[in-house]
């Protein structure tokens, strides 16, 4: 099980991190690219090709401003594409609209502005119909969510 997360400027570092770590408490294995679909198209075409040859499953994509770079990984691979939307620019909703609108028939899923964490758990949901001991684990880890969300509130809260 492996993910990639390509993301357009190192200053994005730490929008991108939820993915990481999420990835990380499933013992996922990724790699993170700091990749532009402008500046290095070449360097990105051959990163996506290597990506595909060593077997990884799903891509995460950050871009913030124009927002391509998901877009462009999706034209080039039919790997499963999650793009997140950065705020950069008009509060993210610049790119969210960028991502979301993409022409037929090349699909990006997109989670919500700066939610790099979400797009990790989605690609462990993608990965799960896949691998039985990934989906058990997500089953726990919800299971898990729900009781520590009833014991924190279940004697109501002070406001």
């Amino acid at each position: 099980m492996k993910v990639a997360i390509i993301f357009g400027s190192k200053s994005d570092i730490s929008k991108m991190k939820g993915a990481a770590d999420i990835l990380k408490e499933f013992n996922i294995e990724y790699k993170a690219f700091v990749l532009s679909a402008h500046r290095v198209p070449e360097k990105l075409s051959e990163v996506i090709d290597n990506v595909e040859n060593e077997g990884y499953e799903c891509i995460i994509a950050g871009a913030g401003l124009a927002a391509h770079l998901p877009g462009v990984i999706a034209s080039q691979t039919i790997l499963p594409v999650i793009g997140v939307p950065i705020n950069a620019a008009l509060d993210g909703y610049d790119s969210l609209l960028s991502m979301v609108q993409m022409p037929k028939p090349i699909p990006v899923a997109v989670v919500g502005i700066n939610n790099s964490f979400n797009a990790g758990m989605l690609a462990i949901q993608i990965l799960s119909l896949k691998y039985p001991e990934l989906k058990e684990c997500l089953i726990k880890y919800r299971s898990d969510m729900k009781e520590k969300f009833i014991n924190e509130n279940s004697e109501g809260v002070e406001i």
